[in-house]
């Protein structure tokens, strides 16, 4: 080692000289140091250069002839003793500066002035030692040789740097990591080359790691300048970004201070602007809106009803019945939001939704009659949540949609009153926030009711399953009625909400049916089921442990359902037997003068097999027609039935008759395609990935795990409306699916009664052998062939 850096000592003192003096030339151009310690670090880096470069002189020229030779050996033997006090000299005004910046003790800049001081007493004692020899001489044949006090000389450059340290390691927090690593390189590599230094005679050892050490200290210094000026900018953008959030909660405040002005205007708008506000930005959101753009979209929608202030409270008060005179002033909002809105130019967006908020997608609304992409985006997406929380009857004090008729609208009106992209999006929000009430439905239940008259207070419904239902609570007479009759009692039923309605209004908007009402005695009344029947059960245990407890265990199978009602002093078996399999039943407890109390609900895996139902009514089947090449098949609710798997190929025609069952209202009661791998061809099968559902009404639900899909709907000149499409399919329609299969490309092309659908899946899995089954939501499904079709 000692020989390859003796043999390139010199080239590696010359290149180690040129990084110093270029690093002091980059020093210069250096702006986010602080200027002191910036000149500071520009002469170390200068010293360090040229000591190395005084050192390689001291070589080059020693024991050559001639007078240059006789001053350059001198001179630069003198200039590498005085410039290595000076490199002490120089650390400690970096030190120095330092640790006054960040507020040290007296006594730790006493330290480092003692170390100064030593270092310029060093720097005398090399002038002095050019004329007594003490630390080196140099012979007359221009030889350096070592003087008697050449130890003496290492005083500063270690002892010194040791002093330092102590004031580093002292202050250590008050560095970086960075540099305080590279003040531990600068003190100690060179007192380790130092030391090797005095046994390894002729080497420049000391001078050497100084100068590699004053470049690394360069380098971490720099480093560390840029991470403090990239935390200074993030601390600066992050005081930007508070600017800017107080800006946005100023603006939020002064919006919601002219939304209460509106609410005061016209009382039946309290809370309707945030309610839209807040659906608006998830809509946004859920389309891949940036941040800023949801803001835009939220802020407008708070003002999209601004416009009322132009509306006399004559004609804000009412709902129906507009003379054409206050038609003409509920056309003018629009305009004259604009025109109060006008002023705020910095926030252009704000009025987009009052101003264009009355425009329909298809070019009909007002007060432009724009058309599609003409209307701005933000319009589009307010008009789609506005009408949604219009629908639920929030808006108007009007009463509540159910949420299967709102759904309904928003496929209706895609493409005519709204947006499609954003009408598919709130059909979604609709999807997810039944699943989610669905989930926590029983979490909500009530756990107690008092009854007084019969059928006062019943509980929400309770669905009977395939799998066993198992209801158990307590009831007590009423007190205060001692003397008259007291029982509880259940209701089967079906609607939307899940809820026994009483009104006509909410019968006909909820579909309500009721099957019957049971008492636990045995007695029944049947109203909608087509039969029903109750026995004494044979149960060995005889009705529950106390007269107070209750149990009622529920399934169905297919159309009938089985209830077994406990009490104290008998056990009930009921079979009913529902107008056919597409309705759903629930149960809904109540009773005449008790307490209901500590209702619990448990569900169980266990089903009812088909000899544990005795059939008191014949099965109602829609699908006693031709069958062709798949067999029939009758989906009585939400894909409950598929056909087999039918594989695709190119040119592949399915077609088929369709016929809506009785209980079907809505319009994606309709056929559906699957587009499946798996194992055994059928859905849900071995190793089953699914790659598409559409429906042939023009939504689709895929989910994109498996495969992409590419999906379009179009409504045709031949489309004559949603009613008649429904009118249509109960009555019987002929249904065609067309398939054309490209590499890993599934291309699906279905046009019927106006609607035309095409959908590209790309699978995505590597499988090669797509299959296609038939589904739907309570329709039969007949004569399935299935044909080839040339493209």
């Amino acid at each position: 080692m000692y020989e390859l850096i003796r043999t390139y000592q010199l080239d590696i003192m010359l290149a180690l000289s040129t990084t110093c003096m270029l690093m002091a030339i980059l020093l210069l151009f250096t702006k986010y140091m602080q200027r002191r310690r910036k000149w500071i670090l520009f002469l170390m880096e200068i010293v360090a250069a040229f000591l190395l470069f005084f050192d390689r002189l001291a070589y080059i020229y020693a024991g050559a002839a001639g007078k240059k030779a006789y001053v350059m050996v001198r001179l630069s033997n003198f200039m590498v003793f005085f410039l290595t006090a000076w490199v002490v000299f120089g650390f400690n005004l970096y030190i120095t500066d330092l640790v006054q910046k960040e507020g040290t003790t007296e006594l730790t800049i006493k330290r480092l002035m003692t170390v100064g001081i030593a270092s310029i007493v060093e720097m005398v004692m090399v002038v002095v030692s050019q004329f007594t020899g003490w630390y080196f001489y140099i012979d007359e044949a221009n030889h350096y040789h070592r003087g008697p006090l050449f130890l003496l000389c290492y005083i500063v450059p270690v002892i010194g740097p040791l002093v330092q340290f102590s004031v580093i390691q002292q202050y250590k927090k008050q560095f970086s990591k960075r540099i305080y690593i590279s003040f531990v390189l600068y003190i100690f590599v060179p007192i380790l080359a130092a030391i090797v230094q005095i046994f390894a005679y002729g080497l420049s050892l000391v001078n050497i790691a100084m100068v590699m050490v004053s470049i690394s200290l360069y380098f971490f210094t720099y480093i560390d300048i840029n991470e403090m000026a990239v935390k200074a900018h993030r601390k600066e953008m992050e005081i930007l970004q508070e600017e800017k959030q107080s800006m946005k909660r100023l603006l939020e405040q002064v919006l919601m201070a002219m939304v209460a002005a509106i609410e005061k205007k016209d009382p039946f708008l309290q809370g309707h602007s945030k309610r839209v506000a807040g659906l608006s930005k998830k809509i946004a959101q859920m389309s891949g809106k940036n941040e800023e753009i949801c803001d835009d979209v939220y802020y407008a929608a708070l003002l999209h009803e601004i416009g009322v202030f132009g509306v006399p409270d004559s004609v804000l008060m009412k709902n129906d019945d507009l003379s054409e005179e206050e038609e003409k002033f509920i056309k003018k909002k629009p305009i004259i939001a604009e025109e109060i809105l006008s002023p705020i130019r910095d926030f252009p967006n704000i009025k987009a939704a009052a101003r264009y908020g009355s425009e329909n997608y298809d070019g009909t609304g007002y007060p432009d009659g724009l058309e599609g992409e003409e209307i701005p985006e933000i319009a589009r997406i307010v008009k789609v949540a506005g009408a949604y929380d219009s629908m639920t009857g929030r808006k108007n004090s009007g009463e509540m949609l159910p949420q299967q008729l709102i759904r309904e609208e928003f496929v209706q009106e895609s493409g005519s009153r709204f947006d499609p992209a954003f009408s598919d999006i709130m059909v979604r929000i609709i999807d997810e926030e039944e699943r989610d009430h669905a989930e926590k439905y029983e979490e909500n239940m009530e756990t107690e009711l008092n009854c007084r008259e019969y059928r006062d207070s019943i509980s929400r419904g309770i669905r009977v399953m395939e799998n066993i239902t198992r209801i158990n609570f307590q009831c007590f007479p009423d007190k205060e009625k001692h003397e008259d009759f007291s029982a509880p009692s259940i209701v089967l039923f079906d609607s939307f909400d899940r809820c026994a309605h009483k009104n006509a209004r909410a019968i006909s908007a909820y579909k309500y049916l009721e099957y019957g009402e049971i008492w636990f005695d045995g007695h029944y009344v049947c109203t909608s089921a087509r039969n029903m029947e109750a026995s004494e059960g044979t149960d060995s245990v005889k009705g529950t442990e106390r007269e107070d407890m209750y149990e009622i265990t529920a399934s169905r199978l297919d159309d009938h359902l089985k209830i077994t009602m406990k009490s104290f002093r008998r056990i009930v078996d009921v079979i009913v037997a529902l107008p056919d399999r597409s309705k759903w039943a629930y149960i809904g407890i109540t009773g005449e003068n008790c307490k209901i109390r500590n209702i619990s609900i448990r569900s169980f895996d266990e089903k009812l097999k088909k000899n544990d139902v005795r059939r008191i009514a014949s099965d109602v089947s829609y699908i006693d027609r031709l069958e062709s090449d798949v067999k029939n098949i009758q989906v009585d609710s939400f894909r409950s039935a598929h056909t087999k798997g039918i594989l695709v190929n190119n040119g592949l025609q399915l077609a088929f008759h369709v016929e809506s069952l009785p209980s079907a209202s809505f319009i994606w009661n309709c056929p559906y395609v699957v587009l499946f791998y798996s194992e055994d061809k059928k859905v849900g099968g071995i190793g089953y990935h699914e790659y598409a559902l559409i429906k042939l009404n023009g939504e689709n639900e895929n989910k994109d795990e498996h495969a992409e899909n590419r999906f379009s709907m179009k409504k045709l000149s031949s489309f004559t409306g949603w009613e008649e499409w429904k009118k249509a399919n109960s009555a019987g329609a002929e249904y065609k699916v067309d398939f054309e299969v490209k590499s890993d490309k599934v291309i699906l092309h279905a046009e019927n009664m106006g609607i035309l659908v095409n959908n590209t899946t790309i699978i995505r899995d590597g499988h090669r052998e797509i299959y296609a089954a038939l589904t739907g939501d309570q329709i039969a499904l007949t004569d399935i062939r299935c044909e080839k079709r040339r493209w």
